[in-house]
């Protein structure tokens, strides 16, 4: 991991994917899904403060009547002002408004946390980079079905695209 620039708030994103209840409560590795929840509460509670928008990504299967019990983003997750996006694929760019919700901000860097790493995360990542945005990915805001799955993307793809980084070394500059 490298040292983190130092963000524009006006500029970052700090992007959650998937951060619902019952993704929350899979068997996750490298840590447990309640612990990545807490360093994404930590992260969007002090993008909030210093006056970055948080975009809150959740999935809905296609094409079934009824949604499976726990598919909604976590309870108190969501705050005023924040962006919620529902994807229907494994990344949150496809066939949804992230990519304008983002430019009509004037967003141009983009903070990920979620599960899966490897799945959602990096899915909407690489169409993010595709797209332009400057990326930060925070290791310790992540987790992936297996270790291995998590580590493959956090030490081989996410470098590729952007800085890995820890929650602690986030620095967002003062309005």
């Amino acid at each position: 991991m490298t040292a983190a620039p130092v963000l524009d708030p006006q500029r970052t994103a700090l992007v959650l994917v998937d951060l619902m209840d019952r993704i929350v409560a899979l068997p996750l590795e490298p840590r447990k899904g309640t612990e990545v929840l807490a360093v994404a509460e930590e992260l969007a509670s002090a993008f909030r403060s210093a006056g970055a928008l948080v975009v809150l990504i959740r999935v809905e299967r296609p094409s079934v009547a009824e949604q499976p019990p726990g598919s909604g983003l976590v309870a108190g997750l969501v705050r005023d002002g924040d962006v919620e996006i529902v994807k229907r694929t494994i990344g949150g760019f496809q066939g949804t408004d992230l990519d304008e919700r983002l430019r009509e901000h004037g967003i141009t860097t983009l903070v990920f946390g979620g599960i899966a790493t490897n799945l959602g995360v990096e899915s909407t990542a690489r169409a993010a980079a595709d797209l332009g945005y400057d990326l930060v990915f925070v290791e310790d805001a992540m987790a992936g079905l297996t270790a291995a799955e998590h580590d493959a993307s956090v030490r081989l793809d996410f470098p590729r695209l952007g800085t890995v980084v820890t929650a602690s070394q986030i620095r967002l500059a003062p309005r």
